[in-house]
């Protein structure tokens, strides 16, 4: 007895291994092509929020080494902090400096704060910095308080359509006296 041309072929089929890597393949290809995008986003993000905090460090950095400063010469050092992005973007990114001086109740406020306005605004004059580390300063004392804001957008935007945001504060002694003083930042 004969067997039907149809059981022939996929018994024929049922025993060619030709193209099990193609299958194999086809299967594993989507899967491992978005690990490595996931990869690549990954690491742009991070390269994002590293030079983001490394820019709020810098240009705290530059304002605790000055003996004083203005709203000049904090322009020019937000403009620093602009150049640390490359080759991001710098339009998303906000720098805060301000300095704080803990007073006599042990309370920390604001002398003067200049910010960039692009989304972070300065601090008012003599208003209570809540969020400082307990212990940092003790009374008399003055510190530069420089944050750094930075909203990401993904290279990948049907991944991640929104933003996301990275803050960054770094907190410096000054370096050269006891306060920074800005001459024209106002009070």
């Amino acid at each position: 007895m004969r067997r039907p041309a149809l059981f022939g072929l996929l018994g024929r089929l049922a025993g060619d291994r030709r193209g099990v890597s193609a299958v194999e393949f086809a299967l594993l290809a989507p899967v491992m092509i978005l690990i490595y995008f996931g990869l690549v986003e990954f690491c742009q993000g991070y390269m994002a929020e590293r030079r983001s905090g490394h820019a709020a460090s810098v240009v705290a950095d530059l304002v605790a080494q000055s003996g004083g400063t203005s709203r000049l010469d904090l322009d020019r050092t937000f403009a620093v902090g602009d150049t640390i992005m490359r080759p991001f973007s710098a339009a998303p990114l906000s720098i805060r400096v301000s300095s704080v001086t803990v007073d006599a109740r042990g309370v920390a406020t604001v002398q003067w704060s200049r910010a960039n306005d692009r989304n972070l605004t300065r601090r008012a004059p003599l208003s209570v910095v809540a969020d400082l580390p307990p212990g940092l300063i003790s009374t008399g004392e003055t510190l530069i308080l420089g944050e750094t804001e930075y909203a990401y957008r993904s290279i990948f935007a049907q991944a991640l359509p929104r933003s996301v945001t990275f803050r960054r504060s770094y907190y410096l002694r000054p370096r050269t006296t006891d306060r920074i003083a800005c001459a024209d930042c106002p009070a």
